[in-house]
C-alpha cells in the first residue's frame, strides 16, 4: 500500500533550527538556499542534483513556500546579503591594518 505525503509537513519553522527560518523538514537546508539556486536559473531537477539529499517534492515545497511567502524570503535574502557585505568590509579593513 502506498502512503501519501502530507505536503504541509515538508517545511518547518522552529527557533531551535535555522534561527526560526523556514527549513525543509528533516534537513538543515533552508528554503532560502533553494530559492537562491532557483533565482540563479536552476529548475527543480537541477536543484536536486546540486543539493543531492533533497527530493523533488521537498524542492517544490520550498518553491511553493517561497511563492506564498515571497516578502518574508526576500527579506531573509536581503538581510543575509547585508550581513555578508558587512563581514566582508570588516575583514577587508582588518587585512589593510595588518599590512600597515
Amino acid at each position: 500500500m502506498l502512503t501519501a505525503t502530507n505536503i504541509g509537513t515538508l517545511i518547518t519553522c522552529s527557533p531551535d533550527v535555522g534561527n526560526g527560518r523556514p527549513m525543509i523538514a528533516g534537513t538543515r537546508t533552508s528554503v532560502s538556499r533553494v530559492v537562491v539556486l532557483y533565482k540563479q536559473g536552476a529548475n527543480a531537477e537541477e536543484i536536486t542534483r546540486r543539493i543531492s539529499h533533497l527530493n523533488l517534492a521537498q524542492v517544490y515545497a520550498a518553491l511553493a513556500y517561497y511563492h506564498a511567502n515571497r516578502d518574508q524570503i526576500e527579506n531573509e535574502l536581503t538581510q543575509a546579503e547585508s550581513e555578508y557585505w558587512s563581514l566582508a568590509t570588516l575583514h577587508s579593513q582588518k587585512d589593510k591594518k595588518a599590512d600597515e
